[in-house]
C-alpha cells in the first residue's frame, strides 16, 4: 500500500495567515502541520508517500521533507494546478499508485490516541486482503459541517451525505481514506458537482452502492482534529502542547516514528537529533535514542 497526502488548496478559511504560506506548513504547536498526517501514514506501515500541493507551495514542501531517505522512506511530489476536488488526487497520482492499494489523508487532519496504530493497520490489511474502501466515522456535536455517515441498528453503513442540513447521525467522516486499486478509475468516472469540483462523497457512494464500503467508528480514546480554521488551528496546538507536556512524549514526531517502526537505525536517529540540537525537538530525539541504547 502507498500513501498520498493532499496538501493543496488556497487555504482561504485561514486568510490572511495563508496568503504567504501553505496551510499544511503552518505550525501546530512545535511541528509543521504536515508532520501529523505523515506520521499517521507511517504508523500504518506506509513507506512510499506522494505529496500533492500547489505550484507555489511545492518548493517549500520539498525543502522541508526532501526525498524521504532520512526517514527510511521515499517521497514523491505532484503539483495540482487548481483545486478540482479531493478525488483528483487519485487521478494525478495514478502512476504513483501503480498496481497498489492506497491510503490518502488530508494535510490538515490530525489523529491521535490509544490503539490508533492497530486501527490503521487493521484497515490496511483489510483493504489489501479484500479490496474495497475503508473510512472512519467520528462522533461530533456539529455533523452538519462535514460528510455524515448513517448506520443501521447492526452498525452497517446505509447512507452518506455531504454537509446535510438535517444530519442522520452525529458521525462525521474523518479525512483518512483507504482504497483498493480501482480508485483512480472510479475517480475518472465521476462528474463535477454544481460547484465545478469532483466530490469525495460521490467516491464514497460508488463503493457504498457496490457493497464494498466499510466504516469504522473511532472510539472515545482517539481524537480527530481538523486544523483548517483559525479556532481549530489554535485548539489543535493547545491539545498537542497539553498532551506532550503531561506525558513527555511528542505527537507526530516523524523521526521517532521512523525509528520505532524500524525504518531508521538508532545511529540515524542520533544524526537527526544533532541536526536539531539547538531546539527542544532535537534534544527529544537524542533522549529517545539514549533510552533505546
Amino acid at each position: 500500500m502507498k500513501g498520498i497526502i493532499l496538501a493543496g488548496g488556497s487555504g482561504t478559511r485561514l486568510y490572511p495567515l495563508t496568503l504567504a504560506m501553505s496551510k499544511q506548513l503552518m505550525p501546530v504547536y512545535d511541528k509543521p502541520m504536515v508532520y501529523y498526517p505523515l506520521s499517521t501514514l507511517m504508523l500504518t506501515g506506509i513507506r512510499e508517500v506522494l505529496f500533492i500541493s500547489t505550484p507555489k507551495d511545492m518548493p517549500a514542501f520539498k525543502a522541508l521533507l526532501g526525498d524521504g531517505s532520512q526517514l527510511g522512506m521515499k517521497f514523491s511530489y505532484i503539483e495540482q494546478e487548481k483545486p478540482n476536488g479531493l478525488p483528483e488526487a487519485f487521478i494525478l497520482g495514478e502512476e504513483f499508485i501503480g498496481d497498489d492499494s492506497v491510503v490518502m489523508m488530508l494535510g490538515d487532519n490530525i489523529l491521535y490516541g490509544s490503539g490508533l496504530s492497530g486501527v490503521l493497520q487493521d484497515a490496511r490489511e483489510d483493504v489489501e486482503a479484500h479490496g474495497g474502501h475503508r473510512i472512519f466515522g467520528y462522533h461530533v456535536p456539529d455533523p452538519e459541517r462535514s460528510g455524515v455517515v448513517e448506520f443501521d441498528k447492526a452498525g452497517k453503513v446505509i447512507s452518506i451525505e455531504e454537509k446535510p442540513a438535517v444530519p442522520k447521525s452525529n458521525y462525521a467522516i474523518s479525512g483518512l481514506y483507504f482504497f483498493d486499486n480501482t480508485v483512480a478509475s472510479v475517480a475518472k468516472s465521476l462528474m463535477p458537482s454544481a460547484r465545478g469540483e469532483l466530490e469525495m462523497v460521490d467516491l464514497h457512494k460508488h463503493y457504498l452502492q457496490a457493497g464494498t464500503l466499510k466504516v469504522t467508528a473511532l472510539q472515545r480514546g482517539i481524537a480527530w482534529l481538523d486544523a483548517g480554521l483559525h479556532a481549530s488551528l489554535l485548539q489543535a496546538s493547545n491539545f498537542i502542547q497539553i498532551v506532550e507536556e503531561r506525558q513527555g512524549f511528542k505527537i507526530g514526531c516523524i523521526e521517532e516514528v521512523a525509528f520505532r517502526m524500524g525504518y531508521i537505525s538508532r545511529e540515524q536517529l542520533v544524526e537527526l537529533g544533532n541536526k536539531f540540537v539547538k531546539s527542544g525537538y532535537g534534544k527529544y530525539l537524542l533522549e529517545i535514542a539514549e533510552e533505546e541504547s
